[in-house]
């Protein structure tokens, strides 16, 4: 026989290779061994990170008396649609809740919300999602939710769940490093101006998702204020992703300042005018922004457009720009637009990607949308560019852009490229000779230019990502 500090080494390593919620459900296995077993697992129940996990099927009312006061996890699937009554009564014992993750309809909340009143002072993981996007949106959580106290949690997610006072409990959330609010109905708008009260208690925050249902409402152009004197200062956050009005977001970032961001992902809904005088200033204060070596510009012809900024040095920083739009015609434009408006000075960025996914439309489908002017507009922000590259569905494009810079436009845009790469591996003759062309007026002026035919140009597709935190 062996041991008890033997045994206890091997649960305790068990329990390091199991993952918490597996394991919360097997160390009962271990203590219905025997008696010895059964005393050493409950005589270390800290060691070995004792849990009892309750679900829709745990009887909890019955069986919770049954083992020592031990913390509880509290998971109810998206699929169980029964059953709430068995986590209202685990939830219950609020002194010992730590985990909560559960997928609600709205026939259910109202009586999870009212049992969520009382604090929970040991609640370090919070998940409360809609179980049907389909359904109306759930009731709005009260102030009083979790007795307007977190002290201890770590992560808050919500989804769909419309939360307009959580400002005030975020103030009682020192430990938060994981705040998600995604589909942010219009029933749960908050100010920016009362996000960053929020903000200013997060000292250990790391990771930030904001995802707005819709653009609506925006703030208020006519009483917004200037940026204060004093910034709210988010030392540890890592990790920041957008999506909603451009407004609001121009908003959010005059009143803040993210000293480590290392990753920031935006997308804007579908619209014409974008006005981000602050999101420019807060873009130049991050540590990277100087520092952006590459730029992909990627076209979903009908869906979005996408720039990506990308830097090998301070922590490969990375910089995500989208914006939705359905129309074609609005993609250029639309991009142009962000890109003066929310982007700094780049100096250090010298390779261009061009890339596209034109879901079925022919190149010359692609000029219809998309004419001259509006490719020489986009690119003529990029103006410390060296390196050009360039996609199949957009090198005719391209090409016939460039054509038109002789004469006195010669260098309007990308005025020191040095090297175009085209995904062409066979170039027909209206390529060839416009190529040709803008490489003569440069060559006139002394600005050399190389043309490299490929195969492949590489792809940094981040698109999907920017959906997740």
């Amino acid at each position: 026989m062996l041991p008890d500090d033997v045994l206890l080494e091997i649960f305790d390593s068990c329990s390091l290779d199991v993952d918490q919620w597996l394991y919360a459900h097997a160390w009962q296995t271990l203590v219905h061994v025997c008696r010895q077993w059964r005393c050493v697992v409950f005589g270390s129940p800290h060691r070995l990170n004792l849990q009892l996990v309750c679900s829709t099927e745990t009887p909890a009312k019955d069986t919770l008396n049954i083992w020592p006061p031990l913390p509880l996890l509290i998971h109810a699937d998206e699929s169980e649609t029964s059953g709430v009554g068995n986590i209202v009564a685990a939830l219950e014992r609020s002194d010992r809740v730590c985990e909560i993750s559960i997928s609600t309809s709205r026939s259910q909340s109202e009586e999870l919300w009212k049992a969520m009143q009382e604090p929970f002072p040991k609640l370090t993981y919070l998940d409360v999602a809609s179980n049907d996007e389909h359904e109306p949106v759930l009731p709005t959580l009260p102030d009083s939710f979790l007795g307007g106290s977190a002290p201890s949690l770590r992560s808050l997610i919500l989804e769909y769940v419309p939360f307009p006072g959580i400002p005030k409990l975020l103030l009682s959330a020192p430990n938060l490093a994981e705040l998600s609010l995604s589909t942010i109905p219009p029933s749960g708008y908050i100010s920016p101006e009362a996000m960053v009260t929020g903000f200013s208690a997060l000292t250990r925050l790391e990771r930030l998702f904001l995802d707005f249902e819709s653009p609506l409402p925006r703030p208020d152009r006519q009483t917004r204020r200037l940026p204060p004197p004093t910034r709210c200062v988010l030392l540890a956050l890592a990790r920041f992703k957008f999506k909603g009005a451009s407004e609001y977001l121009d908003d959010l970032v005059a009143h803040i300042d993210l000293p480590r961001l290392n990753a920031f992902s935006i997308i804007f809904f579908e619209q014409r005018h974008l006005d981000t005088p602050h999101l420019v200033q807060f873009i130049r204060r991050t540590p990277y922004s100087k520092a952006f070596g590459k730029a992909h510009i990627t076209i979903y012809i009908g869906d979005a457009v996408m720039v990506n900024l990308s830097s090998q040095t301070f922590g490969h920083g990375e910089l995500n720009l989208a914006l939705l739009s359905t129309v074609p015609e609005w993609h250029i434009s639309s991009l142009t637009q962000a890109c003066t408006s929310s982007l700094p000075a780049l100096p250090a960025l010298e390779d261009l990607y061009l890339h596209g996914d034109r879901l079925g439309l022919t190149s010359v489908d692609l000029q219809h949308f998309i004419g001259n002017h509006q490719w020489l507009g986009l690119l003529r922000p990029f103006v410390y560019v060296k390196n050009l590259y360039v996609s199949e569905e957009f090198v005719p494009s391209i090409v016939s852009a460039l054509q038109e810079l002789i004469g006195d436009r010669t260098t309007e845009v990308l005025p020191i490229l040095q090297n175009i790469f085209l995904e062409e591996p066979q170039p027909s003759g209206p390529v060839q000779e416009g190529i040709g062309q803008f490489v003569s007026a440069r060559q006139l002026i002394g600005h050399p230019i190389t043309v490299s035919f490929r195969d492949i140009i590489p792809k940094q597709d981040r698109y999907p990502e920017l959906f997740t935190l």
